[in-house]
């Protein structure tokens, strides 16, 4: 059900953030990415504190990102990793052209 559930939500054309209420890193991720002003429609941040499956969830993104942690950020159907690897695309640039790929831009 946990990966049915995150695949439900993944799509080629959205950014999609899984994430916890009480993550810094989570509310970091989201505020990176509103500030770039994506286009209605192609973001979705999913709270998963509060999901009765969420250590489930979590351990479909270890088997299949190579971690459990959150925020867990996919930008089209592609994991990018967390806030940290976020902004490091950010600082090189290469956010915006994969935000563009997707035509979240």
């Amino acid at each position: 059900m946990a990966e049915q559930f995150v695949k439900s939500k993944i799509a080629p054309n959205k950014v999609v953030v899984f994430g916890k209420r009480t993550c810094p890193f989570c509310h970091k991720a989201v505020d990176c990415l509103e500030e770039l002003g994506l286009k209605p429609g192609h973001f979705e941040y999913v709270d998963i504190s509060s999901r009765k499956d969420m250590e489930e969830i979590q351990s479909y993104f270890q088997k299949t990102t190579g971690a459990r942690t959150v925020p867990r950020i996919f930008i089209g159907e592609t994991c990018i990793g967390g806030f940290t690897d976020l902004d490091a695309l950010k600082r090189s640039g290469e956010l915006e052209s994969m935000l563009r790929k997707i035509g979240a831009l």
